[in-house]
């Protein structure tokens, strides 16, 4: 579809929201013009509601292909989450031999480099493993493993690593951590049986965040804080998934307090947007049921979520205030990833956006300035 001139509507900017219009060329914004109002005028109106475009770090699937398939999977998984808003993405393998993951960031390569018209902006990859405790492997196949940053290096050199989950208590991998992020890759916490004193070791040496928060790692408990206890007192970033089945929105609220920079992620695999039914999940083969997906044991295998609705559980169902909600699927993600012309609606930004009505329904999406098409979602 053709590139777009102009967006009128609710704009939120980093200083809030404005009645008014935003101008667009070349992909970017040029310039947000309008009169200030309060987010209760927002609501109260009729006029659309034009937020920053969902950025999701950790997308296994969707559209009944999984990123480890190869082949076109990741620009029809692409498409699918771009329908539901998402503008900028990190494809996220599973943890398996290293010939799968391989082939997996053969396929995934040309896409990093070149978007698919119809598609989210695959920024790179996030490897979830394989360097993750044996012990918490969750929804992960059973091929966890030592690391080493000439095998990160050479899996980079296939599809550009944007961030690298490991379970620091594995020999190695705490002193790892430096070497990677002098190395250009970003690293969090994840799959995981440390301890609280694990988890601030590695945020001492390097780590930014935490993947899936409460999800495959050590729980709080009040003598033994464990990685969760390690993130809400230290954290800056964390991902969740607000699917309110990963987590109960009350965890979700006490992190919420901790974390000034909690974001969302869908963890979403191939059953999104999809009928009840069995998909892949990397080698497992996982059900979709009554909104989740699991394993044949009953273990919660990724989600099915989308990030607008992800939006929608944290304004309709926690009570956030549309901007806070927007920064926690958007802007704080793409702070993390170093991101500063993504996540917001500012001049020189990319025109990655959403438009939605008062119920936070899609209308429209926008992605580097081109327009998705809805219509043949």
């Amino acid at each position: 579809m053709s590139g777009l001139k102009a967006i009128t509507g609710h704009v939120l900017t980093p200083q809030g929201f404005v009645r008014g219009q935003l101008e667009i060329d070349a992909g970017r914004i040029t310039q947000i013009s309008g009169q200030a109002v309060t987010e209760a005028e927002v609501r109260a109106g009729e006029l659309p509601i034009v937020l920053p475009g969902f950025i999701d770090i950790h997308v296994h699937g969707g559209g009944g292909r999984d990123t480890m398939e190869g082949g076109d999977a990741a620009p029809l998984i692409a498409r699918q989450h771009a329908r539901h808003g998402t503008t900028s993405m990190l494809a996220t393998t599973m943890t398996a031999p290293l010939d799968e993951i391989r082939a997996a960031l053969a396929a995934l390569g040309p896409l990093c480099r070149q978007r698919d018209p119809q598609g989210a902006r695959v920024l790179g990859v996030h490897l979830e493993g394989p360097y993750i405790n044996p012990g918490k492997l969750g929804a992960q196949p059973d091929f966890a493993k030592d690391a080493s940053l000439d095998e990160v290096r050479a899996l980079d050199a296939l599809a550009p690593i944007k961030l690298i989950t490991l379970a620091p208590e594995i020999e190695g991998l705490l002193a790892l951590i430096p070497k990677l992020r002098e190395a250009g890759f970003r690293v969090q916490i994840g799959h995981t049986a440390g301890t609280y004193e694990d988890g601030v070791a590695a945020l001492q040496q390097g780590a930014g965040g935490f993947t899936h928060l409460f999800n495959a790692m050590s729980g709080l408990h009040h003598r033994e804080p464990g990685m969760v206890g390690a993130a809400l007192a230290h954290a800056r970033y964390a991902e969740i998934i607000p699917d309110l089945l990963h987590v109960h929105p009350g965890a979700i609220r006490v992190a919420m307090r901790a974390i000034p920079c909690m974001f969302c992620v869908t963890d979403s695999t191939a059953a999104a947007g999809m009928p009840d039914g069995e998909y892949k999940l990397g080698r497992h083969t996982v059900t979709k049921c009554m909104g989740g997906v699991r394993l044949p044991d009953g273990t919660l295998a990724g989600s099915t979520l989308t990030m607008d609705q992800a939006l929608r559980n944290l304004v309709q169902k926690l009570g956030l205030e549309i901007a806070d909600a927007s920064r926690r699927v958007s802007t704080h993600a793409a702070d993390y990833m170093g991101l500063d012309d993504r996540g917001r609606l500012a001049a020189g930004a990319w025109a990655d956006l959403v438009v939605m009505d008062r119920e936070l329904q899609l209308q429209r999406v926008v992605v580097e300035g081109e327009e998705i098409d809805l219509a043949n979602a």
